[in-house]
């Protein structure tokens, strides 16, 4: 099979952005470690330099975490609409490994051009916002070198992750067999995905293991701060399950809120293409679900140490006197950092919500065919991309909660001296600002397949083979 590159122009965008982002970051960290070094009188320049590299690297970790995931669905989803191709390919002697094989050099591919692409556009963001805080005297200029050899750990993540996705996502290839040459080949449903013993076992036991080890956190974490790696550890961990069990977590969500949308013939449908190819849907919207848990587990926690200075200000207000401004710009600046990471997610959304319609030509133009109308067609995948986001939203925000309140009480409950109970912190406006990014996503995701959709001829399409 020649090298389809144009499939993967998703995969080349998420990997440039992921390593414009970690280039970038490690430039920006350089420089706030070459201004205090410039200023600083104590010595302590090296162990701030270390902090913010740290922090660095955390943020980068993320982002390439959230950019394997949506390249891994992504790949997915250009197999699916490869199969045919592919088990034509296996009918004339070529075997799976060689087709997941050409896959996986293709991720290779994308994921060194999308390096490169990350390695001058960061280097470009970062040159471009030290320039402006100079000029407008917000801090002093340094000799920081740009030709930073740091920059290529990110570069070289961003490869290696990328590639990896392919790899993982291209999977699907093996079970590609020759007869669909000749046949349909749909998306495995419920019952297929519900055989599938060995990944759900694996759900199983890391969403309990890792909600054991969050529990125990969370009870201990106040006494003794190594508890407290352990609930980290433990939110890691039960989260990967729930990723695992997307299959089966995601589709009654997602049939739930497109109730929402009322019994329209083009609403029921939306909501249920969701149950009828629960791994379609599940690749679609775990990677924002994953983008939307980070940002609300960070507001959380924040809140919940927000009002905790609250109530310690009104004892002491002389101690705690102009923090507010101080956590008030920590969290902004936190906040669009992992923010980045649900950008990505979003854009993976998008792309396979496009990929989803452009594959489904034969079921858009069979109704068509049955008296569906153009304007039918547009309000079906409106609709179906609403329940997506919002349902993907909801979830993050419910997790997200969890999960930050669970950090707090671990970090903060013995903070005062004694274990007490952290009041979890609601960050109103960030959930509004959260429902307000899903309408407008909804929009941004639908455009496109909807202009696809409304294009098909009911002809052309029940001839596709």
């Amino acid at each position: 099979m020649s090298t389809r590159l144009k499939d993967q122009w998703t995969t080349l965008l998420v990997a440039a952005l992921a390593g414009t982002f970690g280039v970038a970051l490690l430039h920006i960290t350089g420089l706030l470690g070459a201004a205090i070094a410039a200023d600083d009188v104590t010595g302590g320049s090296a162990t701030v330099a270390l902090m913010l590299g740290v922090v660095a690297m955390v943020f980068i970790v993320i982002a390439i975490y959230v950019s394997a995931v949506v390249t891994a669905n992504t790949v997915s989803t250009v197999v699916a609409g490869r199969t045919r191709l592919i088990a034509l390919l296996r009918l004339i002697g070529s075997s799976a490994r060689t087709q997941r094989a050409q896959i996986a050099r293709e991720g290779l591919l994308v994921g060194v051009a999308g390096a490169a692409i990350g390695v001058v556009l960061g280097t470009g963001v970062a040159f471009a916002l030290d320039e402006i805080a100079v000029a407008n005297e917000l801090m002093p200029a340094t000799d920081y070198g740009y030709l930073n050899v740091w920059v290529v750990l990110p570069a070289v993540a961003v490869v290696v992750t990328t590639w990896l996705a392919s790899w993982v996502g291209s999977r699907r290839v093996l079970r590609v067999r020759p007869i669909q040459a000749i046949g349909n080949s749909n998306e495995q449903d419920r019952e297929e995905l519900g055989r599938s013993r060995g990944r759900n076992a694996s759900a199983i036991v890391l969403s309990v293991l890792g909600l054991a080890m969050l529990v125990a956190g969370v009870v201990w974490g106040p006494t003794n701060p190594v508890w407290m790696i352990v609930a980290v550890l433990g939110g890691v961990v039960s989260f990967t399950g729930i990723v695992l069990a997307a299959h089966v977590v995601m589709p009654p969500a997602l049939r739930l809120v497109g109730r929402l949308f009322g019994g329209s013939p083009s609403a029921r449908l939306a909501a249920e293409n969701a149950v009828r190819h629960p791994e379609r849907s599940s690749r679609m919207t775990i990677g924002l679900v994953i983008g939307v848990t980070l940002v609300t587990t960070f507001a959380v926690a924040m809140e919940s140490y927000r009002a905790m200075l609250v109530a310690a200000q009104q004892v002491r207000p002389e101690v705690y006197a102009g923090i507010d401004e101080m956590l008030n710009a920590t969290v902004a600046v936190f906040t669009v950092l992992i923010g980045f990471s649900a950008l990505i997610a979003a854009i993976g959304m998008v792309n396979t919500l496009s990929l989803s319609v452009m594959q489904r030509t034969r079921e858009l133009g069979l109704l068509r065919a049955l008296g569906f109308d153009r304007r039918q067609l547009r309000r079906m995948i409106v609709v179906e991309s609403a329940a997506l986001t919002l349902a993907a939203t909801a979830m993050g925000i419910v997790l997200g909660f969890g999960y930050g309140w669970a950090g707090a009480q671990a970090l903060l409950g013995g903070a005062q001296g004694q274990i007490a109970f952290v009041l979890p912190g609601i960050p109103w406006a960030l959930f509004g600002g959260l429902l307000v990014a899903a309408g407008v996503l909804t929009l941004v995701a639908s455009i496109a397949p909807a202009r696809r959709a409304m294009r098909v001829s009911p002809v052309v399409a029940l001839a596709v083979e």
